[in-house]
């Protein structure tokens, strides 16, 4: 085995970028799901580096490249070059320029793992190496919360929800989950050792069970949809049903445990012997899963059935898995009860909020409350509004404020659909399906191969671990989060990479029998026909202007970024070296209105109300329909005497953002003829901040 992966690492040298990716993307998932500036911009900056090095150490060969591989890599290239395009009609351009450096880090982690062939032994291995690391992250949260004392617990799990260590129940479950489809699926494998097809069954249990401790509703929904899917799409489902019976059995033991810590909670909070019962089902569950799949793969690798038998015994299991289809789907029914009925309380809960909800205590089946439908009708509203190429990147937010019902302020649709519609239009969506289905034909071709079943089995998972990324992010904001997109895209990317390859062209010599001995043939001088296309140098230098392009376009918010950070780290002591920070901050991101919103609330508080004047005014210019700087300038006015202007700008305040108290209270006190107390205001928005933190 080691000699066959040296082998396969020499042919396939682009696995070694490829790993440090990966280890980039374990790190991400230990604090956030790299979702700051701070996390995922620096390594974004990295794998443009890994992408720049493998270009120029492993020469690519497009003309190998599978075709539907080069289309999904023009695709997201035009699709990242039309949100850096649409700063242009943004309202909010430093948001704009935030989201497309995003797609940017997507472009280039697809093109790290698609642009060079992969064999199905090194794939497995990185997928192996990815996939074992978050189990081992995994079972370092468990321990982390098992151990954390009484009074440290309200951090660690909310309400009775783990958020360790993304800090959103719904990214920590997805992160676990995306993990667990090819640990499950790569355990089905014959070709890999029963160790460690016993380990990777134990890592989907624990992965399974930890995503259960954040009750998050769109994993439970996602993950019937997800077993549709592989069953429909992938092959070997005999294979698949026979490994899914330990795994899930064992996910169903551990199951009623993991459940009561969120739903038994004392005055509003986990109980510590809920949680280490818990705990201790979770690893009991675990060590049976590998074991039972452990010792059935050492059988299957000593016996070898005839093959009259071998079929006998595919049939059987084909039969048991369809009657077990049926026994869950008689079961469901008969749990949820009338369907029609239960469809009904799905939509009406969706619709009407999060108080639409039943009272259960079980969170994930009270119902489909929260503020997502008023998401959508919104973005729907905005696609309907700008249907070409959209209100810019990330910039969701304003029109929300404008035309949303709820007391939310979502910076995004909470869904990967409905952002690519509202936020870069038909176009973008064109251009990104487009993309989409080029690289899950390559990675559908992959996963049937015959020829290698490493690379069919590889294929598989990661095509698993993307496609739930995509069903789950349809109703949640999994784009923004780095680590979660990411790891995504390098799944896919992976799977196109094992997709059959065109052997490189090369000079083909006739058979020996039809050979002419050399006096008799006269060589003629051959024409020099002119070169079409580029020359190498060229070409070379383009993509070197691009590789520069993108990293300054990655480098500069994130310098930005930090020394906004310093400033507001350091203002109480030095407001003087603070105020010189954000002014570099301005000069080296010149779209966002980050620094002067944050130079005009220092001001505030120093009681330097001209200097916060100007900084609101230059923060307009940069984002002219910014509710919080409008309303600060209002109320600067008013605390002038400036009572016509004060009132003006206010109530442009209220029109920008209605549903907020503050403004509708700010407004009718300066309409009563009252002059506003501008820290008091700064104060009120500071610790509304803090509420909904």
């Amino acid at each position: 085995m080691t000699g066959k992966l040296s082998a396969s690492l020499r042919e396939a040298p682009a696995t070694v970028p490829a790993l440090v990716a990966l280890a980039l993307f374990v790190f991400w998932a230990t604090d956030q799901a790299g979702y700051p500036l701070t996390h995922w911009a620096p390594g974004g900056l990295v794998v443009l580096a890994l992408l720049s090095i493998a270009a120029v150490a492993i020469r690519p060969q497009l003309s190998a490249t599978p075709v539907a591989v080069r289309v999904a890599l023009a695709c997201l290239a035009a699709y990242t070059a039309l949100s850096y395009i649409s700063i242009a009609w943004a309202g909010a351009p430093g948001d704009a320029l935030e989201g497309a450096d995003r797609t940017l880090l997507y472009l280039a982690v697809f093109a790290l793992f698609a642009g060079w062939r992969q064999h199905g032994l090194t794939a497995v291995l990185l997928l192996g190496v990815w996939t074992l690391s978050l189990a081992g992250l995994a079972l370092y949260t468990l321990v982390h919360i098992a151990s954390a004392s009484q009074a440290s617990l309200p951090a660690l799990l909310p309400d009775g929800r783990l958020v360790f260590p993304s800090g959103y129940a719904n990214a920590n479950a997805a992160q676990w989950l995306m993990a667990f489809w090819p640990a499950l699926l790569l355990a089905r494998s014959r070709s890999l050792l029963w160790w460690l097809r016993g380990l990777l069954a134990g890592a989907a249990v624990l992965l399974a069970e930890v995503a259960l401790l954040s009750q998050s509703r769109g994993s439970l929904y996602a993950t019937p949809v997800m077993l549709v899917l592989v069953f429909a799409l992938l092959p070997q489902r005999t294979r698949t049903f026979a490994l899914l019976i330990p795994v899930a059995g064992a996910v169903g033991a551990a199951a009623p445990a993991v459940l009561r810590v969120g739903d038994r909670l004392s005055r509003g909070q986990v109980t510590s012997s809920n949680l280490h019962h818990a705990v201790l089902a979770i690893a009991l569950s675990c060590v049976l899963a590998a074991l039972v799949v452990a010792a059935g793969a050492a059988l299957e690798a000593r016996r070898h059935l005839r093959p009259r038998r071998a079929e006998r015994l595919h049939r059987a299991t084909a039969g048991l898995a369809v009657a077990a289809l049926l026994a869950a789907i008689v079961a469901g029914l008969v749990a949820a009860g009338n369907p029609i009925a239960r469809l009904e309380h799905g939509w009406n809960t969706f619709k009407g909020g999060y108080g639409a909800n039943s009272t259960t205590s079980n969170r994930l089946v009270s119902g489909l409350g929260s503020n997502r439908y008023d998401f959508f009708r919104v973005a729907l509203d905005e696609f309907t509004a700008h249907p070409v190429v959209g209100v810019g990147a990330d910039n969701f937010q304003q029109q929300y404020l404008l035309h949303g019902r709820s007391t939310e302020t979502p910076r995004y649709p909470h869904s990967v659909e409905m952002r690519t519609l509202v936020q870069t239009g038909a176009l973008g969506a064109v251009i990104a399906l487009a993309g989409l289905l080029a690289a899950l034909l390559a990675g559908a071709r992959a996963a049937r191969r015959r020829d290698d079943e490493l690379a069919a089995m590889a294929s598989a998972a990661a095509l698993a671990g993307f496609a739930y990324w995509v069903v789950h992010g349809s109703f949640d904001w999994f784009w923004e989060f780095a680590g979660l997109g990411a790891p995504a895209f390098a799944l896919l990317g992976l799977a196109c990479s094992l997709a059959p390859r065109e052997p490189v062209a090369s000079r083909a010599r006739a058979p020996w029998l039809l050979r002419v001995p050399r006096p008799a043939v006269r060589r003629l001088p051959r024409p020099r026909l002119p070169r079409s296309g580029l020359p190498r140098g060229a070409l070379a230098l383009g993509a070197a202007v691009l590789a520069v392009a993108a990293a300054l376009a990655l480098a500069a918010p994130l310098l930005s970024e930090l020394e906004v950070q310093r400033a507001a780290a350091e203002w109480p002591r030095s407001p003087s070296s603070a105020y010189e920070r954000l002014d570099t901050a301005a000069w080296l991101n010149p779209s966002s209105d980050r620094p002067y919103l944050v130079a005009g609330g220092i001001a505030v508080r120093l009681g330097q109300l001209n200097r916060a004047a100007a900084d609101f005014e230059k923060a307009l210019a940069r984002s002219p329909h910014d509710a919080y700087a409008t309303l600060e300038l209002g109320a600067v006015a008013s605390n002038r005497g400036e009572g016509r202007r004060g009132v003006e700008l206010l109530a442009r305040a209220a029109r920008l953002d209605p549903r907020d108290p503050l403004t509708a209270e700010a407004l009718a006190l300066a309409r009563a003829g009252r002059r506003l107390s501008v820290r008091a205001l700064d104060e009120a928005i500071l610790s509304k901040a803090q509420q909904f933190a």
